[in-house]
């Protein structure tokens, strides 16, 4: 990092980076993403899948041709990617997936798209899970506009939801239900010959078990809700493990708190710290400093706010609650922004007190090559970053057997524009890097007087915020973020602000880009490609802009009291 006073200067042995990186890139790859090298837990979608539009057209044809009903124009269908998680954690915890995929994956798939087609006569709708390969449908619900399903399943006490789900029903017997399930079966081409009925008489719903169709303690399981003596849903998988379920429970409870506390609570602290210094270093640098990267934030933070709209409406929010969602996102931002702000604002007057250049200023003379720089040595950083987290990610899938599961809430398939998942790097490279490197490190190494010290505690905050992440054990992240972290604090403490910056949001993008990569159509993989090659076209563009302009020598701060 370069003192104050000092020109401006990115400091790497750019040969062993590049040799570093190089075998960071080549780790990656064998480990993350190919399929034939990658471990079960980290292995991703390989077999092409089909275009939302294909899905709402085999839908459509679906409901139109097997359920006599026709689907209304008035309202556009909404094409949701949902995944039994739970399942898809089981099968990867004890590495059953391999085997399930070649068995049972093409009939009984774990993850789909779901058609919300309204209905034309009135105003409820049918949902129709296709399979995102082959683009059969494998499930579907009816919801009818008086529908009061959903508001029997809402109810948390399991007794009590019984009773509800049994009157919805229309109080039906267990004959009643079989006449009608059994008809379905037959018209959609299932063998019942190996079905047996596995719940009870009194019991809401209906379940057909296949005791011919098991992996590990799974087995295939045939579901059928009713309402009002009709067929509500008809949804066909496996089971889930009682066992595994009550741990992933468990271990989400344990993750929501270490989240509240330990990321929540503290970075409250650091946001209240910050604004203290901030105030207490106005000498040492400037309340204009940080006002177009907050900004920036804020702006971003809102789009990604709404290009997650379709995950909202597949929750069935109405008008009413997606405004209100948005109001508190709007109200968070806000929030995240201020830290930012101030985490910015702080960090740079307690390093430049302390006598070091952490966030170099644009007039400084120098400043486009040395952002240009600081660019390419980020790059470096990053790969170097990717074959770390491969290696820590095999470490501890063999020693403490960590897995992973889906979550349809962050999949790019669930947003308006999938293109657009690549700028929540440059939200977290931005405020992170500020907050736990920038901010955290000088002010902890004001109270802790060790440099190490003061780079582990910002981490573990930081750490603890990924926590609800579905990979497991819960401490799994945790570790993998300390190592990261301090890597992270290493290239800050070597190179500044700005190094650091560009090092995580690459780190962030590339790993973004195989989610567009995946989805498999041109523009989401161009999407991808200009995501990896964005800070460079970032960095250039300052280089060019202030490359050109006539260098001015800049009149630096007071002199430092003293050293961190």
């Amino acid at each position: 990092m370069d003192r104050l006073n000092q020109p401006l200067e990115i400091r790497a042995n750019y040969k062993w980076l590049g040799i570093l990186g190089v075998i960071g890139l080549i780790l990656f790859f064998f480990v993350q993403v190919f399929p034939q090298t990658s471990s079960e837990t980290l292995e991703g979608q390989t077999t092409k899948v089909i275009s939302k539009s294909e899905a709402e057209a085999a839908a459509k044809a679906f409901a139109s041709d097997r359920l006599n009903i026709q689907t209304g124009i008035a309202a556009e269908p909404l094409v949701t990617y949902q995944s039994e998680s739970d399942l898809y954690g089981y099968l990867s915890k004890e590495k059953l997936l391999t085997e399930y995929n070649k068995k049972y994956e093409p009939k009984y798939p774990y993850d789909v798209f779901r058609v919300r087609l309204p209905e034309s006569s009135d105003q409820g709708y049918v949902n129709v899970d296709v399979h995102m390969n082959t683009g059969k449908v494998v499930g579907f619900s009816i919801t009818p506009p008086y529908s009061k399903y959903a508001a029997a399943m809402a109810e948390t006490n399991e007794t009590m939801r019984k009773q509800k789900l049994r009157i919805v029903e229309g109080n039906m017997t267990l004959e009643d239900k079989e006449e009608i399930a059994s008809s379905w079966l037959q018209k959609l081409g299932y063998n019942t010959s190996s079905l047996e009925v596995s719940s009870g008489k009194d019991e809401p719903g209906l379940i057909y078990t296949d005791s011919s169709s098991q992996i590990g303690e799974s087995q295939l399981e045939f579901k059928f809700s009713f309402e009002d003596g009709e067929l509500h849903s008809f949804l066909p998988g496996f089971s889930v493990p009682s066992a595994h379920t009550a741990y992933v429970e468990k271990q989400t409870n344990s993750a929501t708190m270490l989240t509240m506390l330990g990321y929540g609570l503290f970075t409250i602290v650091l946001g209240i710290l910050a604004i203290i210094y901030s105030a207490l270093t106005r000498r040492y640098t400037s309340f204009t400093r940080g006002l177009f990267l907050s900004l920036f934030y804020f702006v971003v933070s809102l789009l990604t706010t709404y290009n997650m709209l379709p995950v909202l409406e597949a929750e069935g929010f109405s008008q009413f609650g997606l405004i209100v969602a948005m109001v508190v996102q709007v109200i968070l931002s806000i929030a995240m922004t201020v830290l930012l702000y101030f985490s910015l604002v702080g960090g740079d007057g307690l390093w430049r007190k302390a006598g070091y250049n952490a966030w170099a200023r644009a007039k400084e003379p120098g400043y486009g090559r040395y952002v240009l720089h600081s660019m390419f040595t980020g790059y470096l950083w990053a790969f170097i970053l990717m074959g770390a987290q491969s290696v820590i990610y095999l470490v501890l899938d063999r020693t403490i057997h960590s897995w992973s599961t889906t979550d349809a809430s962050q999949s790019p398939y669930n947003m308006l524009y999938p293109w657009m998942l690549p700028i929540m790097a440059w939200m977290a490279g931005i405020s992170e890097e500020a907050v736990y490197r920038l901010f955290g490190i000088p002010m902890l190494k004001k109270i802790v007087r060790n440099t190490f010290v003061a780079c582990v505690i910002p981490t573990l905050i930081w750490a603890f915020g990924h926590t609800l992440y579905p990979i497991y054990p819960i401490y799994t992240r945790p570790i993998e973020l300390l190592f990261i972290g301090l890597l992270f604090s290493l290239i800050f403490l070597r190179h500044g602000y700005i190094a650091v910056m560009f090092a995580h949001v690459v780190f962030d993008s590339i790993l973004m880009s195989f989610s567009l990569f995946s989805m498999g159509d041109l523009t989401n993989i161009l999407a991808g490609v200009v995501t990896c090659v964005m800070p460079f076209i970032v960095a250039w563009v300052i280089y060019l802009f202030y490359g050109k302009k006539k260098e001015k020598p800049y009149v630096t701060t007071p002199p430092p009291e003293g050293l961190l």
